[in-house]
């Protein structure tokens, strides 16, 4: 087991991160919690015993689940059961029920306490990290929420080896992505070559460093978006049959070459996205439908897009956000990336 810490300065929690550690959770229940709300979806598969007394409430499945009646209905719920702020919430599934767990929590008597069980391998390393919690609205995604600390979270890798092979795979964009946000320290193996706990526990490392320093992304917490801008227009699109990591990690590629455009990194470190992406066996191409015209179109909707359009790009001084990119640049990139798809 590997325990890391997420330290706010006037307050910290653990995530706990090895195989069977939910098992824990009973150990770091606060001694004065009376009962237990637990959250999950249908077919996530993980049981949970906090070692006090519990009620289980199943929320629909799927991406639909995270709007505003799912919240109605679950604080009518818990209040029908008689939960207090002496209770507490723990979610159990992926980031649909992160999300929406903590932002009940963040709600329901104005603020209860919540752990978190993620199951899915982006819950892991990025969605249950951070006290960032919201769902959506017909407008768009998480456009209501609220930022909400957990007491705990537990990263149990056992829950991982029954995830679908595509939805695994997914989850390795992000993971990849924490390549080049620090990785690995000098001397140490890079991040790719360790073992799927460590991974993980690095990941974690990595993102409670930026948290502490910017807990309400009012800055360097923007970093964590390195790859999101195509991968984001990829999804927005709805053109493709993609996945959130599967387009994280072409957006990984496409910064890459952004940036060597700018002149901000040279054709080593452009190589070295790409050895990234093909160690964790991760595709680097636009997909074969793809218009790149629309895309570019979509970088300006993006929600970073402060001053023209904004992108997290690699540099001399490591990934920061860059604004105000020229068009002919990120064409020009395009152009790159297929040629080298084709190479």
């Amino acid at each position: 087991m590997i325990e890391v810490e997420v330290d706010l300065g006037d307050r910290s929690y653990p995530v706990l991160v090895g195989a069977g550690v939910r098992h824990e959770l009973p150990a770091l229940l606060p001694d004065d919690v009376r009962r237990v709300a637990v959250i999950t979806q249908e077919g996530i598969g993980v049981d949970v015993d906090p070692g006090v007394a519990f009620e289980v409430f199943t929320l629909p499945d799927g991406e639909a689940a995270k709007n505003l009646g799912t919240i109605e209905s679950l604080c009518s719920s818990l209040a029908v059961s008689g939960f207090t702020r002496r209770d507490l919430i723990v979610g159990v599934g992926g980031g649909v029920v992160t999300d929406i767990a903590g932002f009940c929590a963040a709600v329901y008597h104005r603020g209860i306490r919540f752990m978190t069980v993620p199951t899915t391998l982006l819950g892991q390393i990025d969605a249950a990290i951070g006290g960032k919690t919201g769902v959506n609205l017909p407008e768009g995604k998480n456009l209501v929420g609220a930022f909400w600390q957990p007491s705990a979270v537990f990263c149990d890798t056992a829950t991982l080896e029954s995830l679908p092979p595509r939805e695994f795979q997914s989850g390795m964009g992000e993971l990849a992505k924490y390549n080049f946000l620090g990785g690995a320290a000098p001397g140490e193996p890079p991040l790719d070559e360790l073992p799927l706990d460590e991974r993980v526990a690095a990941s974690v490392r990595i993102k409670a460093d930026v948290v502490a320093s910017d807990e309400r992304e009012g800055g360097r917490r923007a970093i964590l978006n390195y790859g999101h801008t195509l991968g984001h227009a990829l999804e927005t699109s709805g053109s493709y049959d993609i996945r959130h990591g599967e387009g994280v990690a072409i957006g990984l590629a496409y910064a890459a070459e952004v940036a060597f455009e700018l002149g901000r990194i040279d054709a080593d470190r452009v190589a070295e996205h790409y050895r990234v992406l093909g160690a964790y066996d991760l595709e680097a191409a636009l997909p074969a439908n793809a218009n790149p015209a629309e895309l570019i179109d979509l970088f300006s909707r993006d929600k970073k897009a402060l001053d023209g359009v904004t992108f997290v790009l690699d540099g001399p001084d490591g990934v920061e956000t860059v604004v105000g990119i020229d068009r002919s640049v990120l064409e020009a990139a395009m152009e790159r990336m297929e040629r080298m798809a084709k190479s």
